[in-house]
């Protein structure tokens, strides 16, 4: 029979057992962190950051489901995920917003951790989908600024709770709100020195490190991939005629017109002088064609004026030419080149046959020919009975 000593003494031990226990693993949650925080400092881009978010953190700490919300409010880093190179999974897991509003109601005045029980009113937005029982947000700020919310879910019900120590959590939130600062910081840097300064558009540094990633892509999803290379019809002319700040005006213009006709996942990029350059990703060559003639025929028809008020006549030509099928299969280097090259050739040719045109490489099939010509006929058909119509009201 023990002792009331004996009984206290055993009680203490299992005490300080639970002690020793807690402290290891509190000592290995805090080496997670600490490998998980030099890997999130040391992230190239911010790709490679989303991907340790949403990815690794599952992995390092076991958990089922982790969300990030982002502050996104000019568009800027959607349009930095959708220039980057695409991966097989995406980025389904993030949600980018156009205002803090959704998070201010998350965290109000406080912005500190909240751990808790899942409610699907309160937190289905953030997860989308899964069986989640406890849930941890982690409010990311900058300067007293939300700019994003870091969100983690669990199937457990006992994982998350208000009587957890968030010490952590809350340190893993700043390391994590400055990365993606930094990140974006440096995206933009990147962008600043591929963007061409006058028109606003890519430049043909950024187009020549484009071009092979939309070749990568054409082959792995065998998808087709259609570039144009465009060219202002006499521009010297217009410079020599009205001078090189009419000149500037008539460049912004013309890459404002054709970025109008082109689809948000399409690159454009000015390639030199009046030249510009775009790709059209899963685009047969009949619906190329189609959007290289409304992109001439919005030029045609731009009423761009000089300086003195003078009306100028602004025309394009245009070369198409198309990924062959036979380079899908094979990895070719020079691939790129011989893309751009085939689409300045078809440009020579619109520009030898009269200019304003589009010429495509090789010429168009005989079913492209055959819809190009229906739509030509539909449009002298409907003219000439409009006509016919308002005679009869007459």
């Amino acid at each position: 029979m023990n002792s009331p000593l004996q009984s206290e003494n055993f009680s203490l031990r299992q005490q300080l057992e639970a002690l020793l226990n807690e402290a290891r693993c509190n000592e290995d949650k805090m080496r997670r962190f600490d490998q998980l925080e030099r890997q999130l400092i040391a992230a190239g881009s911010l790709r490679e950051l989303l991907r340790l978010l949403l990815c690794e953190y599952k992995q390092a700490f076991a958990v089922e489901y982790v969300t990030l919300a982002l502050v996104d409010r000019d568009d800027e880093a959607r349009q930095i995920l959708e220039n980057g190179p695409l991966d097989e999974t995406g980025f389904s897991d993030l949600t980018l917003l156009g205002s803090a509003q959704a998070l201010d109601i998350q965290y109000g005045e406080k912005r500190r951790p909240c751990l808790g029980e899942f409610d699907a009113g309160r937190h289905q937005a953030l997860f989308k989908t899964g069986a989640i029982r406890s849930v941890a947000l982690l409010p990311l700020t900058r300067r007293g600024e939300l700019i994003g919310s870091l969100n983690v879910g669990s199937a457990s019900a006992d994982r998350y709770n208000s009587a957890c120590a968030t010490d952590f959590l809350e340190r893993l939130a700043q390391i994590v709100a400055i990365c993606l600062e930094n990140a974006l910081s440096q995206e933009r840097l990147k962008m600043v020195g591929l963007t061409d300064v006058l028109t606003g558009v890519q430049n043909r540094r950024y187009f020549e490190h484009r071009c092979p990633v939309e070749i990568s892509q054409a082959r792995r999803y065998k998808h087709p991939l259609a570039c144009i290379f465009l060219d202002i019809d006499k521009f010297k002319r217009i410079n020599d005629s009205y001078g090189h700040q009419t000149g500037d005006e008539v460049l912004r213009g013309v890459a404002r017109l054709i970025q109008s006709q082109l689809r948000s996942g399409d690159t454009i990029a000015r390639y030199g002088g009046e030249e510009f350059v775009a790709l059209l990703p899963k685009s047969e060559l009949h619906h190329a064609h189609h959007i290289a003639e409304r992109i001439r025929a919005s030029v045609e028809e731009k009423p761009f004026k000089a300086h003195s008020g003078q009306a100028i006549k602004v025309t394009i030509s245009i070369g198409l030419s198309m990924l062959p099928a036979r380079n899908l299969a094979d990895d070719n280097p020079q691939c790129a080149e011989q893309l751009l090259a085939a689409a300045d050739k078809a440009l020579y040719q619109a520009k030898h046959k009269g200019r304003n045109r589009v010429e495509c490489a090789g010429g168009l099939p005989p079913s492209a020919a055959r819809r190009l010509l229906s739509g030509v006929l539909r449009k002298f058909v409907r003219f000439p009975l409009a006509l016919l119509a308002k005679s009869r009201g007459a």
